[in-house]
C-alpha cells in the first residue's frame, strides 16, 4: 500500500473536493490536459464514491495516472484551466487522480487482460514516458510489445531522473508493473545499437520499431575549466543519486558529499531537482546561479518556492563566465548582468568568484546518436533531434521506424511526452495494419 504524505488527500477529503466541480458544459479543464483525460467525469465518478469507475475512466486515456497526479504541472495545465481558478480555487485535479489511482492499487481494483500479440509485433526502445505509453496502448490494442531498456531496471528519467522526493519510485515501479501485465515484456540492461541494432530487431520478425529514448547527453556550457573535476551536469548527478539510493551504486559513487559548497547553473525543473537533491546529500551551501531574474525562471514556481523553503539560495542576473580552480572547480566567475531600456541583458564589467568545490550544469540536454549512428536511413536534424512525418504519425525517414517524445521534440513534460507518444501509438497501430493487409493481398 502506498502511504499518504502530509499533502495528500484522504478519502473522505477527496470525495468532498470531487463534489466542488461545477461539472461544466464546455470543460476548460480537460482543454488543458495535454492528453486530455476525461476530468469531469472521473470526478463526478469519484464524488459518488465509485472509484473502480473513476479509475477505469482515468486509465482509459493514461497508462501512468499515479504518476502524472504526482508530477504533471497541474498548476499550468489542468488546474489553470478550472474555471474556479479565477476565484483561486481550482479544483485539486493533481491530488484526486494522485488519490483514484492509490486507491485502485491498495483494493486490487487492477485486472488487465494480457495482449495476446495477434495484431503485430512491436519493439520500443526506451522505457520512460514516451516507451511506457506506446508499449501500454499497442498492447491494449493486442499487440505484442517488448520494451528494451539500457539500465538495470525500467523506468528511464522517471527513475533516474526525478528525484525520490518528487517521485515514489515504488509508485513508478507499481505502474511499470501494471503495463507488464498487459503482456508487455521488459528487457533490461540492454543498449540497443552497441547490444543489439534496428537491422537485427526488424530481423527478429519486429513490425514496427519505437525509439524513445529521451534526450540522455547533457549541454555543454562551453567556458574555461569546464573540463575540472567538480564540475558536472545535473543529468550525471541525479543519475548517480538514483542508483546508489536503489542499491545499484555504492554511497560513494554520489558525486555531491556532505560539507560540500554546491552551485547549480539554470532555473529550470531539472536545475530545482540537482539543488534540492544536493539539500538532502547534506551539502553545506546550494546556490542557483542565474543569468535572468526570478520572474524569468522556467522551473515550477511551486519547486522554486520548494528549493527556497529547503535552504537554496539564489542569485539572479548573474552570467557565467568561468570554472575556476587548477587541480579540481574552486568556484565559478560570474558577470552581473543588467537589463537595458529593450529587455535585452547587458554586461556590467562587475565580476566576481563564487566559491565552489561541486558545479552543477543544468543547462538542456540534447540526444545520444547511439541508434542512429548504427542504423540506416534514420534522419535527424542539426540538433541531434529525429526528424518524423506526419502520416503515419511519428515515422522516421525510414520505413518502420517511429519516434517520440524528448528526442523529437526536446525535453518538455512527462505528459507532454505522453501525448506524442499516445499520438505515435495510433500511428504504428495504422502502419502495421496497413503492412499486413498488403501482404495477404500480394499472398
Amino acid at each position: 500500500m502506498i502511504a499518504l504524505s502530509s499533502t495528500e488527500l484522504s478519502m473522505q477529503e477527496a470525495i468532498q473536493e470531487a463534489k466542488r466541480c461545477l461539472q461544466c458544459a464546455r470543460p476548460l479543464c480537460r482543454t488543458g490536459c495535454p492528453i486530455e483525460n476525461e476530468i469531469p467525469s472521473f470526478i463526478h465518478a469519484l464524488s459518488e464514491g465509485n472509484l473502480g469507475q473513476a479509475y477505469a475512466i482515468i486509465t482509459s486515456r493514461s497508462n501512468l495516472p499515479a504518476i502524472c497526479g504526482r508530477v504533471c504541472p497541474h498548476e499550468k495545465q489542468c488546474e489553470a484551466h478550472c474555471v474556479l481558478s479565477k476565484k483561486g480555487q481550482a479544483i485539486r485535479i493533481g491530488e484526486l487522480e494522485r488519490c483514484v489511482a492509490d486507491f485502485a492499487e491498495s483494493n486490487s481494483l487492477i485486472s488487465p487482460t494480457p495482449a495476446t500479440g495477434a495484431r503485430g509485433k512491436i519493439a520500443v526502445i526506451g522505457s520512460g514516458p514516451a516507451g511506457l505509453t506506446v508499449a501500454g496502448d499497442l498492447a491494449r490494442q493486442d499487440f505484442a510489445v517488448t520494451v528494451f531498456e539500457s539500465q538495470p531496471e525500467p523506468g528511464g528519467i522517471l527513475l533516474f531522473g526525478i528525484p525520490q522526493f518528487r517521485l515514489d519510485k515504488d509508485v513508478v515501479r507499481r505502474e511499470i508493473d501494471k503495463i507488464s501485465k498487459l503482456g508487455v515484456t521488459i528487457q533490461t540492461n540492454t543498449l540497443v545499437g552497441p547490444d543489439i541494432t534496428v537491422d537485427q530487431l526488424f530481423e527478429q520478425g519486429y513490425d514496427a520499431i519505437f525509439i524513445g529514448t529521451g534526450t540522455a547527453l547533457p549541454r555543454v556550457l562551453d567556458l574555461p575549466g569546464k573540463d575540472l573535476p567538480g564540475v558536472m551536469p545535473a543529468t550525471y548527478m541525479l543519475n548517480m543519486t538514483a542508483l546508489a539510493n536503489d542499491g545499484h551504486l555504492d554511497a560513494s559513487e554520489v558525486p555531491v558529499r556532505p560539507g560540500d559548497n554546491v552551485i547549480v547553473i539554470g532555473a529550470g525543473n531539472v536545475a530545482m531537482d540537482a539543488a534540492r537533491t544536493a539539500i538532502r546529500q547534506k551539502a553545506a551551501s546550494v546556490t542557483v546561479v542565474y543569468r535572468r531574474g526570478e520572474a524569468e525562471i522556467t522551473a515550477l514556481f511551486s519547486e522554486y518556492e520548494a528549493a527556497r523553503a529547503e535552504g537554496v539560495q539564489f542569485r539572479f542576473f548573474q552570467s557565467p563566465v568561468a570554472f575556476e580552480g587548477e587541480a579540481a572547480v574552486t568556484g565559478l566567475k560570474v558577470e552581473a548582468v543588467e537589463v537595458d531600456e529593450n529587455g535585452k541583458l547587458t554586461e556590467t564589467g562587475r565580476f566576481e568568484v563564487l566559491p565552489a568545490n561541486c558545479v552543477i550544469t543544468a543547462v538542456g540536454q540534447r540526444p545520444a546518436a547511439r541508434i542512429v549512428s548504427t542504423t540506416h536511413g534514420i534522419e535527424v536534424d542539426k540538433s541531434g533531434f529525429v526528424i518524423t512525418r506526419a502520416r503515419p504519425y511519428g515515422m522516421t525517414t525510414r520505413t518502420g521506424v517511429f519516434s517520440g517524445g524528448d528526442v523529437v521534440h526536446g525535453p518538455a513534460t512527462v505528459v507532454l511526452a505522453m501525448k506524442e507518444a499516445k499520438l505515435v501509438a495510433d500511428g504504428i497501430a495504422q502502419y502495421v495494419d496497413a503492412k499486413h493487409l498488403l501482404s495477404e493481398c500480394a499472398e
